[in-house]
């Protein structure tokens, strides 16, 4: 991906604020557990997004979206030097997962390709989601990934 990359640049909402949304954050230093603990997050944070907002999470999508987080963690537990922040944010229409990490190296999206040994989490991630995002910031990089829900 490039300085700014973005899986859906027709979306005409993009880059606009929610102001109505359910947030949560947390940070982790790369010790083992923390793609668990970063899942225990997401996980937490559905349960309370379909009790609190109505939110309607199939199956497919609670699926979806562990995995995403997963990949996303997993990618800056390698890549990056430092700790990390797993940020979710959503109301009943959208989930999104972002990333900060300290490399300022953008994810690297191949071509799909059965045959290659490693190098597949973005691929999933953007196969996933509606929308993915990579951008560099001042602490390193943001990637976010994005869920429309079905209401």
């Amino acid at each position: 991906m490039n300085d700014q990359a973005t899986s859906r640049p027709d979306d005409p909402c993009r880059g606009l604020p929610s102001t109505d949304v359910l947030l949560t954050a947390e940070v982790f230093d790369g010790e083992p557990g923390c793609i668990a603990q970063a899942r225990a997050l997401a996980d937490r944070f559905l349960v309370r997004l379909a009790a609190e907002w109505l939110a309607v999470l199939g199956e497919h999508t609670r699926s979806d979206l562990m995995l995403a987080v997963s990949e996303l963690i997993t990618n800056a537990d390698r890549y990056s030097h430092g700790p990390y922040m797993l940020e979710l944010e959503g109301n009943a229409e959208r989930i999104s997962i972002t990333v900060y990490d300290s490399s300022t190296a953008l994810p690297v999206l191949y071509s799909p390709d059965p045959d290659r040994l490693g190098g597949h989490g973005m691929e999933i991630v953007v196969a996933l989601c509606d929308r993915v995002t990579a951008e560099r910031v001042p602490v390193g990089k943001r990637i976010r990934a994005e869920f429309q829900l079905s209401t």
